[in-house]
């Protein structure tokens, strides 16, 4: 295990929160292999181009969104998970995250100091129970 993989994941996630998608490349591989699991847009995404094209599909749909981090835990095989905690309003619906505290999760997997896999969970529930975790 590594903390460098921690302050990895770190470093990219607060990066993406500022909507700073160039800056991504410095951590990301550019095959990277993403996946949103649940939520109102699951897919799954391979290289960069996709990745922030999916990404900015997923937060155009609300303004002001955040997904705040509130603890990174280093797993196995080079994985990180990630404890969010999302804010934003619902550009259609006007639903108000910060009203109902949703809290997700991910997980990064890191090698050679990129990431080259991640999984996104709006549940973070289902997360855990995806990783055989609790919280």
């Amino acid at each position: 295990m590594s903390q460098e993989n921690v302050e990895i994941v770190q470093s990219m996630y607060e990066h993406w929160n500022r909507g700073d998608f160039a800056a991504l490349t410095e951590w990301l591989s550019p095959d990277i292999d993403l996946a949103i699991a649940d939520g109102p847009s699951p897919g799954h995404w391979r290289g960069l181009a996709a990745f922030e094209r999916s990404w900015r599909e997923v937060v155009g749909v609300w303004d002001h969104f955040r997904a705040d981090m509130e603890e990174y835990r280093e797993l196995d095989d080079g994985r990180v998970l990630v404890l969010t905690v999302r804010s934003g309003r619902a550009r259609a619906s006007e639903l108000d995250l910060d009203q109902i505290r949703t809290k997700g999760a991910g997980w990064c997997e890191v090698r050679d100091g990129k990431i080259v896999r991640g999984v996104m969970y709006w549940n973070r529930e289902r997360a855990l129970a995806d990783l055989g975790l609790e919280e």
